[in-house]
């Protein structure tokens, strides 16, 4: 938190013009005026103020950190609350919070009448925990397990020994400061960061011996005082949802990579009941000193009900056994909730909490599935690597939910470089709540009192597209299929590679494919090729920013998290056009109910989807006014599909061709200029 010297000379924050504000923060971070910048924090400053709620479209370089940061601080010291900045990922919660805010607070502070505060604000698990670390929990795997076992998460540990991350972890909680997962300088396994962490459910309360130390009531506590809080969809949505009192109170929300708002609710908001989890708190019960056998019998019925019900979506009831199943378990597990109310001493307080709540977790879940909504969507699903079967029940929509606790308490900004997917706002404003239409000009934002009130507005991006980039649709090859990528289709990729010399971020649709590649290109071409899940992901994109003839091939956290600038990424393939899956249970049923209402389930989902990951995907090669480069799709229903217009339109707007020749030849001179 940062300090707040006063300014008494300076007029109230309300009265300093927005533009003198703008001018200090481009200034600050070494910028030059931009139009759409401009525009953007004009129509956000515009939308705070008069309680409207605003769909922003902002391309790649236009800066819209700034352009909804300058006006949020502002905002918030001129009515004295606090501004909320929610984000998808830890990427650029990080950046807003290390980069971004500090040198904003400075520039600005002159010109307000105090220096603004701001702080990040993580889910519980996000910290240590100091009791468990102190012994006031049980550990969640067998102590001679410890160091028996390597981690398998790359991303996460290099291979270290399970035990010897958790032995450092408990050495870094007596240097660290904040607790902070992410300050950790060299990363460990969930596993690992498990044995000292809890969540929301399992922490004791104010009924903790070390709660006046806690690494997250103490973030908490900073969070209530500050002017902007940066926190995560997810949390944001939870808070809401269950009223847990978490997030400061607050009448502005803004939204950044909001086409990922309702995929991240969603998920926060589904539920699942997996023999997994019931053995583990079976384990913990008997930690406890009851013998749980009645639950582990009922378990032991609910795993084999799942191992005979088909795998996907369940239409109608479920299958008998596994509905008695549920019903016996739910029973079982009240009974079991009740005995641990008072099992073991004080010293067991954690541990009691722990079991009570996957307890209480699994009684919800089953009362959920014994009764669904009419908007809940249940499905058997199957690990493909693992075989682990699980049963999960999720919303149709999140619509609903969110215009109820968020939308009608609040005004919201929401802001992407991908929102207006074909042209339009109206699909990204219903995912959200945003039901009925106002959607105006930049210039003429609602002022009407009614709450479902919107504006939606593209404030474009600085990038000369048809310039600097070429969109190549492959139109000559065959229309993929199920089986995975042609050989006609990998031997014209690795063309493309060649051409280019490298430099290429290869996308695909899943890991088969980008690995079956990956071997194809290897064999003919003596060109470095990194592939996802050989490293971590940090160390690949950095292996691919540093070596000009380096490619990366990898699936969906690439067609979304990298961002590389300048000669070292030059080429971008797309293998196809990335759809959901027919069977996944939630596309098909939202499919069906949009269907049944007269509208097209195909165009307003699945290919929504695909337009969403395609502009995503396209969008990694141009990063810089400076960038040059090729966007290549190499599936033919781009262009020959009816569907293909529309999510051309999402796409950033490259010069077009479908000449394997024209491509190929761009492609050597970029590599040889």
């Amino acid at each position: 938190m940062t300090a707040a010297p006063e300014h008494p000379a300076v007029p109230a924050a309300g009265d300093v013009p927005l533009g003198t504000l703008m001018e200090a923060a481009v200034a600050a971070v070494g910028g030059s005026p931009r139009p759409g910048q401009q525009a953007m924090a004009e129509a956000v400053d515009t939308a705070m103020s008069g309680g409207r709620h605003l769909l922003v479209q902002a391309g790649t370089g236009t800066g819209k950190s700034l352009g909804y940061l300058v006006p949020a601080l502002r905002h918030a010291l001129a009515s004295g609350r606090p501004v909320v900045v929610s984000t998808a990922t830890i990427a650029l919660q990080t950046q807003i919070v290390r980069k971004d805010l500090p040198r904003l607070v400075e520039a600005l502070a002159p010109h307000l009448p105090r220096t603004p505060t701001f702080a990040l604000l993580k889910g519980r698990a996000n910290y240590l925990c100091k009791h468990k670390i102190a012994g006031g929990y049980p550990v969640d795997i067998e102590p001679g397990a410890l160091f028996a076992e390597a981690s398998t998460d790359p991303s996460r540990s290099g291979g270290e020994r399970l035990g010897e991350q958790v032995k450092r972890l408990r050495e870094w909680a007596d240097e660290t400061d904040s607790g902070d997962r992410d300050s950790l300088e060299d990363a460990v396994s969930d596993r690992a960061w498990r044995q000292v962490s809890v969540t929301g459910n399992q922490c004791i309360g104010t009924s903790c011996p070390l709660v006046e130390s806690c690494f997250a009531e103490r973030s908490r506590e900073i969070a209530r005082e500050v002017d902007v809080v940066v926190t995560n969809h997810a949390l944001l949505a939870i808070d809401a949802f269950d009223k847990h009192g978490i997030i400061p109170d607050h009448d502005v929300v803004v939204f950044d990579e909001a086409h990922d708002l309702t995929a991240r609710v969603t998920s926060a908001v589904t539920d699942q009941l997996s023999p997994g989890l019931l053995r583990a708190t079976v384990r913990e019960l008997r930690g406890l000193g009851v013998a749980g056998t009645a639950l582990e019998d009922a378990s032991e019925e609910l795993r084999e009900a799942l191992e005979l019900a088909p795998d996907g979506r369940v239409i109608g009831d479920l299958p008998e056994r596994l509905a008695d199943a549920i019903v016996q378990l739910r029973v079982e597990a009240r009974t079991a909730h009740s005995d641990a109310k008072d099992a073991g001493d004080d010293s067991l307080a954690g541990a009691r909490k722990t079991v009570r709540a996957n307890l209480q977790e699994i009684i919800d879940v089953c009362e959920r599935l014994t009764d669904p909504g009419e908007d809940d969507v249940v499905s058997v699903s199957r690990g493909q690597a693992t075989g682990r079967v699980s049963l999960q029940v999720a919303p149709l929509s999140v619509a609903g939910a969110m215009r109820g606790a968020i939308l009608e308490e609040r005004t919201a900004v929401l802001t992407s470089a991908t929102l207006a997917l074909g042209g339009r706002f109206e699909p990204a404003a219903g995912e959200v709540g945003l039901a009925r239409s106002g959607r105006m000009d930049a210039d003429a934002l609602p002022r009407t009192e009614d709450s479902g009130a919107w504006a939606g507005i593209d404030v474009g991006s600085p990038f000369d597209y048809r310039r600097q980039g070429i969109l190549y649709t492959a139109r000559h090859l065959p229309q993929p299929g199920r089986e995975g990528p042609s050989p006609l289709m990998l031997d014209h990729l690795t063309d493309l590679v060649e051409a280019s010399r490298g430099g290429a971020l290869c996308l695909f649709s899943s890991r088969r494919g980008a690995e079956l590649a990956a071997e194809h290109v290897r064999a003919r071409l003596d060109l470095p090729i990194a592939v996802q899940g050989e490293d971590s992901m940090a160390n690949l994109v950095r292996t691919f920013r540093e070596h000009e003839d380096a490619s990366l091939f990898g699936t969906l956290t690439l067609w979304q998290g990298v961002d590389v600038a300048g000669r070292s990424l030059r080429l971008v393939t797309i293998d196809r056009i990335p759809f959901p899956r027919p069977d996944d249970p939630l596309t098909a049923a939202r499919q069906e109910r949009i269907g049944a209402h007269g509208g097209n389930g195909f165009m307003a989902v699945s290919a929504q989807h695909a337009a969403l990951l395609l502009a995503q995907g396209a969008g990694r090669l141009i990063r810089t006014e400076s960038d040059r480069g090729m966007v290549a799709v190499l599936d033919p229903r781009l262009s020959t599909a009816r569907y293909g217009s529309f999510l051309r339109e999402s796409m950033p707007p490259l010069w077009p061709t479908s000449d394997p020749e024209v491509a190929l030849g761009a492609l050597r001179r970029l590599a040889a200029s």
